[in-house]
């Protein structure tokens, strides 16, 4: 299945989407199961980027932090809330789009000391596990692909709620962080400071605030 087929769109509550019957089911720790109510969320759904943030989080000369975001990306996300373990995520994001609230910066960002933008426009997270790691919180891994480089992180996601908004549309909240060190990517440009230490730490911190809308399924 492309994960990125155009034309899909947000759609109206309806009768959720049946399981994808090619994968097995997982068995799970004997004090950790699914809430029952969470199966009439099994389905397809997007990130809707109006009311979504995928950002980061680095410090910046050991007395601050810099804080940005991903302006521009595609989704598609199965969610089982039978079987968590069944669930994935696919998301693409432009490199060019990065957005700290400074021009200045968010050049140097683009540019081939860090996200490299000419030479690597797209950045990939791929889901390759998900498991139930307590009430509401889920634990997915999954490979990170930044400047061509591949490598697996592992992020916890909190489940925020469910709604049918006014207009109709189901509405799935999702909150996940994990800390990565961007030399491991290949980001490795830094400077140093008189007093000693990085002008940019080689510790970031990730964050997906997601709000998710039901799509159609598409096969």
């Amino acid at each position: 299945m492309n994960l990125f087929t155009r034309g899909a769109s947000p759609r109206r509550a309806a009768a959720p989407t049946a399981p994808h019957p090619h994968v097995d089911s997982p068995a799970f720790p004997p004090t950790e199961r699914p809430d029952p109510a969470l199966a009439a969320l099994t389905g397809d759904w997007m990130i809707d980027p109006a009311h979504s943030r995928i950002g980061f989080s680095v410090r910046h000369a050991l007395v601050t932090t810099v804080r940005g975001a991903f302006t521009e990306y595609r989704s598609r996300l199965y969610f089982d809330g039978r079987h968590p373990a069944r669930s994935r995520a696919e998301i693409l994001l432009s490199t060019a789009s990065v957005d700290t609230g400074v021009e200045q910066r968010d050049a140097h960002l683009v540019g081939r000391d860090f996200l490299n933008a000419a030479a690597y426009p797209q950045m990939r997270f791929t889901s390759t596990a998900v498991q139930l790691a307590g009430p509401d919180v889920y634990r997915m891994t999954g490979d990170l692909t930044i400047r061509n480089a591949t490598r697996p992180v592992e992020l916890e996601l909190t489940y925020i709620g469910h709604v049918v908004d006014p207009f109709g549309y189901e509405r799935a909240g999702f909150d996940g962080t994990t800390t990565i060190n961007r030399s491991e990517w290949g980001l490795t440009y830094n400077a140093r400071l008189a007093e000693g230490g990085a002008m940019v730490s080689e510790k970031v911190r990730l964050q997906f605030d997601i709000a998710a809308i039901r799509t159609p399924a598409v096969d």
